[in-house]
């Protein structure tokens, strides 16, 4: 694995390997630390970020690793510099890697066949976020042991989502059913032909869920108003603690953050114990070593 641009592709066997070399380094495995010492991963991100940014440079400092992260804001980016002469001028300085993420879909895909480095996409516009799919499909794994005939109910803002998008080919790769929930605005046509339920109503499929999956109303990639306001989204499509309780005794809730509380999830459920939020991003530094491994091999 050269690069890793997305899930879609990936053969169960691939993903279940970056999960078990993941695992390995949440167990303590042997010491890693020399698997990149003297080389550099470059973070560049045209996007804000905090959870994907700052577990990229963990992971690459246990593995040896300088990091060298580059934002958008204050670089040359703003005196009109093209996406290509800045990753070029960044790889001419000797990364091994660079980690991209990017407000156009299909960015690090036009990177990768312009530098002669490894390329992972950390998200790129409404397409993927394979790194995110990866820590989410290992959160779950950890709680289950396998994925096989799991329902997992994705709610909220799938035409906006890469997350929804990943989750969608990493889990159904694993063995798990997906369901993607949303106003029929928010629900792009043609999800059913990639393997996924799709359903426009989140009372209806709770009671088969074992594990939800609740996005953020992405409103800074949209152009026009897809419901008529976040109280009228809370209502319909919220994960409160009232629907909280009508779920699976055993059924887990996630969210890949950032969260709007009292919109898309309740304070309550986000930091109820159901949730297993905050151990998706102590699994994220794991997952992506394994990555960066994988792909500096």
């Amino acid at each position: 694995m050269r690069h890793l641009l997305g899930i879609e592709g990936l053969r169960r066997a691939d993903i279940e390997a970056l999960l078990d070399r993941a695992e390995a380094h949440l167990q303590g495995g042997p010491d890693a630390s020399h698997v990149l010492r003297g080389r550099v991963v470059a973070n560049l991100f045209f996007e804000d970020s905090t959870r994907t940014r700052t577990s990229f440079e963990m992971a690459a400092h246990a593995l040896g690793a300088r990091v060298l992260n580059w934002t958008a804001a204050g670089s040359s980016v703003s005196k009109g510099e093209t996406l290509l002469d800045t990753v070029r001028n960044i790889e001419a300085t000797g990364p091994v890697v660079l980690v991209i993420r990017h407000r156009s879909s299909g960015a690090p895909h036009l990177v990768a066949k312009h530098v002669r480095c490894a390329v992972v996409n950390a998200g790129d516009g409404t397409h993927e976020h394979p790194s995110q799919a990866l820590l989410d499909a290992f959160t779950l794994r950890r709680r289950w042991g396998r994925l096989d005939g799991r329902t997992v109910v994705i709610v909220g803002d799938i035409l906006h989502s890469r997350v929804a998008r990943s989750n969608l080919h990493c889990l159904t790769a694993l063995g798990a059913r997906v369901v993607l929930c949303g106003p029929p605005t928010l629900l792009p046509p043609g999800l059913e032909s990639l393997g996924a339920e799709v359903s426009t109503s989140l009372d209806a499929v709770l009671p088969r869920a074992d594990a939800v999956m609740c996005l953020r109303v992405q409103t800074e990639r949209q152009t026009e108003n897809f419901f008529p306001s976040a109280r009228e989204f809370s209502r319909l499509f919220g994960l409160n603690a009232a629907r909280a309780e009508r779920l699976k005794p055993e059924a887990l809730v996630l969210h890949p953050g950032p969260m709007n509380r009292g919109v898309e999830i309740a304070p309550a459920v986000a930091d109820g114990p159901r949730s297993v939020i905050l151990e998706q991003v102590a699994h994220g530094v794991a997952v992506r070593r394994a990555i960066l491994e994988e792909v500096c091999r």
